[in-house]
C-alpha cells in the first residue's frame, strides 16, 4: 500500500508539472518586442478566428498562407539603400577581385546607388528597378548558386552603412521575427514574396525566420549550364561529358514586383494568399490579389517607416503612403510607435 501511495505521488508531480510547463509555454507572450498597438491586436483576433474550428471563419491549416515583402518589410530598406544595392556597389567599385574587370555600364550603375546613397535616397532614374536588375545579372554571370549565395553572406557581415552595432546580416527586423514564428505556430505557411533576388533573400533571411528555401520567391536571373553557349534549353542537354555546371547566366529573368509578385505567387504556390505584408507600392498588387475575391478571410499589413530616431526614414514620402495605405484599408504597423526595438539593443543610427 505504501509503495502504491508513493508511486501515485510521484506520478502526480510529473503530470501536474509537465502541465505546468505548458501552460508557461502557452501564456507566454509571443509579442515580447511590441507594444500595446492596434496593429497586433488586430493580427491576434484575426489568428484566433481563423484557427478556430467552430468559427464561420476558420481556415485549414493547407490554406493558411502568409507571404511577406522582404526589403523594408522584414529588414531594413534605407541605410542607405536596399541591400541588393549596395551589393552591386560594392562588386562594381570595391571588391578587389571584380572592380578593375566590372563594365563601364556596370560602374555606372554603381555609381549611381553611390551617388544617391550619400543622401539616403534610391537612384532618381526611370525604373532604375530594372537598370539594377540587368547590372546585377551581368555582374554575377557565371557563378553557381552556391558561388553567389556564399558571396552574398560574406557581404552581408559588412558593418551596415549609417548605423553603428549592426550588419547586414542582422539587419531583419526584430519584431517581426515574432510575427512569422507565430503565424508558424499557429499553422500558417509563411512565404517570401520580394523584389530583391531570390538567392540573396535566401541567404540573408531563411535561416533567421525558419523559412524553408523553397518558401523563397524573389528576382530571378536566367540559370543556364556552364557550356550550354547560348544554346536554347530545348536544344541542349545538361551534363555535357559530365562538365556542366548550373550557373546564373547575365540575363535578367524577372523583377519580381507589383504584378510580377501575383504571378509568381500563383504560379510557385498555387493557391491565393490570405496574409499579406508589405511596405511599399511593389506590394500594392500582392495585397489586392489576397483581399479580392478571397474564399476565406484576409487581411493586409503595411509597414511604414516612420522613425527618425532609430531608423533611417523620409517622413515626406511615409506620410503620403500612409494616407494611401489607410485609405485601401489597410492595417496600418508603424515602426515608430510600435516596435519596442528594431534591430536589437545596441544599434545606433548615424548619419555617415
Amino acid at each position: 500500500m505504501k509503495k502504491f501511495c508513493f508511486i501515485f505521488i510521484i506520478f502526480s508531480i510529473f503530470i501536474f508539472s509537465g502541465c505546468g510547463e505548458k501552460t508557461t509555454e502557452q501564456s507566454k507572450n509571443p509579442f515580447e518586442l511590441w507594444n500595446e498597438c492596434e496593429s497586433i491586436s488586430a493580427l491576434q483576433n484575426y489568428v484566433a478566428a481563423v484557427t478556430d474550428e467552430k468559427s464561420e471563419n476558420f481556415i485549414p491549416v493547407e490554406d493558411r498562407i502568409a507571404v511577406f515583402d522582404m526589403d523594408g518589410t522584414l529588414c531594413g530598406e534605407l541605410f542607405p539603400e536596399y541591400i541588393e544595392y549596395l551589393l552591386l556597389e560594392y562588386r562594381c567599385l570595391d571588391d578587389p577581385e571584380y572592380k578593375d574587370i566590372a563594365s563601364d555600364e556596370l560602374k555606372e550603375a554603381a555609381n549611381l546607388i553611390r551617388e544617391s546613397g550619400k543622401e539616403y535616397k534610391t537612384p532618381a532614374v526611370d525604373h532604375f528597378d530594372l537598370v539594377h536588375g540587368k547590372a546585377q545579372a551581368k555582374a554575377f554571370e557565371g557563378l553557381t548558386p552556391d558561388e553567389f549565395i556564399a558571396y552574398v553572406k560574406t557581404f552581408l557581415k559588412r558593418e551596415a552603412r549609417g548605423f553603428k552595432g549592426l550588419t547586414y546580416a542582422n539587419s531583419i527586423y526584430k519584431p517581426m521575427i515574432e510575427v512569422v514564428k507565430y503565424l508558424q505556430n499557429n499553422g500558417f505557411t509563411t512565404y517570401i514574396v520580394s523584389g530583391s533576388d531570390r538567392m540573396l533573400c535566401r541567404a540573408l533571411a531563411c535561416e533567421a525566420l525558419d523559412i524553408p528555401e523553397n518558401q523563397v520567391i524573389g528576382m530571378d536571373v536566367r540559370l543556364v549550364a556552364s557550356n550550354q553557349a547560348g544554346k536554347d534549353g530545348l536544344d541542349y542537354q545538361f551534363n555535357a561529358g559530365g562538365k556542366d555546371k548550373l550557373v546564373r547566366s547575365g540575363e535578367l529573368w524577372l523583377k519580381n514586383l507589383k504584378m510580377n509578385k501575383v504571378f509568381n505567387i500563383a504560379q510557385e504556390i498555387g493557391k491565393q494568399p490570405v496574409l499579406s505584408f508589405g511596405n511599399s507600392s511593389g506590394d500594392v498588387s500582392m495585397h489586392e490579389y489576397t483581399v479580392t475575391g478571397n474564399k476565406y478571410k484576409t487581411m493586409a499589413f503595411m509597414l511604414i517607416a516612420d522613425d527618425t530616431e532609430r531608423d533611417h526614414a523620409d517622413m515626406t514620402e511615409t506620410n503620403k503612403r500612409k494616407a494611401q495605405w489607410e485609405q485601401k484599408g489597410y492595417t496600418i504597423i508603424s515602426m515608430k510607435n510600435d516596435f519596442k526595438t528594431i534591430y536589437g539593443d545596441g544599434v545606433v543610427k548615424t548619419n555617415d
